[in-house]
């Protein structure tokens, strides 16, 4: 088995703000990071460049991130202001809330997973050779000190 890492460091500057609503702690009001995701990679056999992936066909991933964390609120479903903060964010014509079952590095973790595995299953819009690829995690990082990982569920 061969795994590869590809990382979408902090200098991309994909700043989000989020909040845990049912926090007990500062957590429960709006703040924000500069987020950082690694997704690893694995396959049994090379492709014929001798590869696991061909980092330049993950280029839909980069933008997808941009597109979703690049200064951006997340706020989860069950927040009980998502309403208004909706409402302000159109009435200031914000960028749209990105809205999520759960928040933080955990959260943000799963949904990049889910949508990449989804994109190795349809062999779209990836521009790469995905025989026999698969996506084993993605960490998503706060800062230096703080991150969180999601392994699908066939390898946790």
């Amino acid at each position: 088995m061969y795994s590869v890492t590809k990382t979408y460091d902090h200098n991309l500057g994909l700043a989000a703000t989020f909040r845990q609503p049912k926090a007990l702690s500062h957590c429960c009001n709006p703040h924000g990071y500069p987020l950082s995701f690694k997704l690893t990679f694995s396959a049994h056999t090379l492709d014929r460049d001798n590869w696991v992936i061909d980092f330049g066909g993950l280029k839909p991933i980069k933008q997808w991130l941009v597109d979703n964390f690049d200064h951006r609120m997340i706020l989860a479903e069950h927040d009980p202001f998502l309403a208004d903060f909706q409402a302000l964010y159109e009435k200031c014509g914000f960028t749209p809330i990105l809205v999520l079952p759960f928040v933080g590095c955990e959260g943000f973790a799963k949904f990049v997973y889910d949508r990449v595995d989804t994109w190795l299953g349809d062999a779209m819009p990836l521009e790469c050779d995905i025989r026999g690829l698969r996506l084993v995690s993605v960490e998503v990082r706060e800062h230096g000190a703080n991150s969180a990982i999601y392994y699908g569920e066939n390898n946790g």
